[in-house]
C-alpha cells in the first residue's frame, strides 16, 4: 500500500511538472508574439531594434518565472516600458504574486507601476491623471488573483499532505495490528503446545522406565521422546515466522483473531492432575478462592508455564503449585520444583518466560524466576494485581504486550 501511493505521488509530480512547463512554454510563445506586434505596429516610440531587444529578453524571463519571480515580475516591467508589451508586464505580476514570498510581494507592484509610467512617459512625453488610478487598479486586481491563487494551491497541498499521512498512519496502524497478534497468536502456541508436548515426553519417558524387559515398548516410548522433541524443535521454527513475516488472513480490521479463553480453578486443578497423571508428583495448595476473569487467566498461564520448565528440566522432582490472596489484595503464584536428576531433551521456544513477564508488567503485576537459594531446585514466583476486567480487557492487554515488547528480568523457557 505504501509502495503503490509513493508511485501515485511521483505520477502526481510527474504530470504536474509536465503541464507547468507546457504552460510556460505557451506563455514564452505568446509574449514574443506580442513581441512581434510591439515591432510591427509600434507600440513604443524607440527604435524597432531596441524594442525587439527588449521584448525578447522580458519573453526569455518568462521561462524561469516559477524559480524566480521576482526576476520575472521586473523584466516583464522593464520590458513593458521599452516595448509597450502588455503581456510581460502581466505575466511577470501574476507570477511575482503568485509564487514570491508574501513579504515581498509589494515590489512586484511597485515594478509594474513603475512600468506603467515609464511607458506612458515615453509614449505621450507627460504623465496623466489617470495613469495614477488606473495603474495602480490594475496592478492591486492582478495582484489579488494571484494571491488568491497561491492562496488556494496552499489550501490543497496541505488537504494532499493531511490525507497522504492519514492513509500512512493507517496502512501503520494496520501493521501494528497484524504484528501483534502474529505475536499474540506465538504466545498462545507456546503456552497451550509446549506444555502439551512437553506432557508428551513425560508420559513416555514414564512408560521406558516401566517397560521392563520389552523392548518394543522401549523403542516405541523412545520414538515418542523424539519425535516430542523434534515437534517443539519445529514449534520455535513457526514462533520465529509468525514474528517476522505476514499474516496471510487478516480480518476486516487487518488482523487475525483469537479468542481470548477464561480459565477457572477447575482448569486450574486439571491442569496439574494432568502433570499428576503423566508421572511427575505435583501438588496444587489453593486458597485464594474464586478469581476474576482475568486474574485467572494470567494465573493458568504462570502455573502453565511453570509445569512446562518442571516437566523439561525436572520430570521426577516434586513440584509444588500456591496459589494464595497476596497483603495487597491480588493473587500470589508460585511453582517450585526440587531439584532433578535426569531432565527432559527438551528444546525451548526461548518466548516463555520473556512473554510472561511482559504480560505480568502490562497488568500491573511481578514476576520472579530463578534458583532457590539454600534449598535447591527452581522457583518461579508472580504477583498478579485484582484484574475484574473480563476477557476483553485481558485482549487488549496482549495487544500491547505483543506491540511493546520490552526485556524481561527472567529468561525464556
Amino acid at each position: 500500500m505504501q509502495e503503490r501511493a509513493v508511485w501515485s505521488r511521483h505520477v502526481t509530480a510527474g504530470a504536474r511538472l509536465a503541464g507547468d512547463r507546457g504552460v510556460d512554454v505557451a506563455v514564452v510563445l505568446a509574449c514574443l508574439a506580442l513581441t512581434a506586434f510591439a515591432v510591427k505596429t509600434p507600440w513604443s516610440p524607440l527604435p524597432g531594434p531596441v524594442v525587439a531587444t527588449a521584448g525578447v529578453l522580458a519573453s526569455a524571463a518568462m521561462w524561469p518565472r516559477r524559480r524566480a519571480p521576482l526576476v520575472a515580475a521586473v523584466a516583464g516591467s522593464i520590458g513593458f516600458a521599452l516595448a509597450g508589451n502588455p503581456g510581460t508586464v502581466l505575466v511577470g505580476l501574476y507570477t511575482g504574486a503568485r509564487y514570491a514570498p508574501r513579504r515581498k510581494v509589494w515590489l512586484c507592484g511597485v515594478a509594474a507601476c513603475a512600468g506603467y509610467v515609464g511607458w506612458s512617459w515615453l509614449d505621450r512625453q507627460r504623465l496623466l491623471w489617470d495613469d495614477f488610478v488606473f495603474a495602480p487598479l490594475g496592478v492591486g486586481l492582478v495582484i489579488l488573483v494571484g494571491m488568491y491563487l497561491a492562496t488556494r494551491d496552499a489550501l490543497l497541498d496541505a488537504s494532499r499532505e493531511q490525507t497522504r499521512r492519514g492513509e500512512a498512519d493507517r496502512s501503520m496502524r494496520e501493521e501494528q495490528a497484524r504484528a501483534a497478534e502474529r505475536t499474540r497468536i506465538a504466545r498462545e502456541m507456546h503456552d497451550v503446545l509446549a506444555h502439551k508436548v512437553s506432557l508428551i515426553a513425560l508420559y513416555a519417558g514414564a512408560l521406558e522406565l516401566h517397560a521392563g524387559t520389552d523392548t518394543r515398548l522401549k523403542e516405541g516410548t523412545a520414538l515418542i521422546r523424539v519425535t516430542a522433541r523434534e515437534a517443539l524443535a519445529e514449534l520455535r521454527d513457526v514462533l520465529g515466522v509468525l514474528r517476522t513475516t505476514a499474516d496471510q488472513s487478516p480480518t476486516s480490521d487487518g488482523s487475525a483473531s483469537v479468542e481470548p479463553v477464561d480459565y477457572r480453578l477447575a482448569d486450574l486443578t486439571a491442569l496439574v492432575d494432568a502433570s499428576a497423571h503423566a508421572g511427575h508428583p505435583v501438588e496444587l495448595h489453593e486458597s485464594a478462592g474464586p478469581l476474576p476473569a482475568a486474574t485467572a487467566r494470567v494465573v493458568y498461564r504462570v502455573v502453565q508455564e511453570g509445569l512446562t520448565n518442571a516437566h523439561k528440566h525436572a520430570p521426577d522432582a516434586l513440584t509444588t503449585v500456591t496459589v494464595a490472596r497476596a497483603d495487597d489484595g491480588g493473587v500470589t503464584v508460585t511453582v517450585h520444583n526440587d531439584l532433578g536428576a535426569t531432565p527432559l531433551d527438551l528444546p525451548g521456544s526461548g518466548v516463555g518466560l520473556v512473554g510472561l513477564a511482559e504480560r505480568i508488567r502490562l497488568v500491573g503485576g511481578s514476576l520472579h524466576a530463578g534458583p532457590v537459594t539454600g534449598e535447591g531446585g527452581w522457583q518461579l514466583r508472580a504477583v498478579v494485581p485484582w484484574l475484574d476486567s473480563g476477557a476483553a480487557g485481558m485482549q487488549a492487554v496482549d495487544a500491547r504486550a505483543a506491540a511493546s515488547p520490552r526485556p524481561a528480568d527472567a529468561g525464556a523457557s
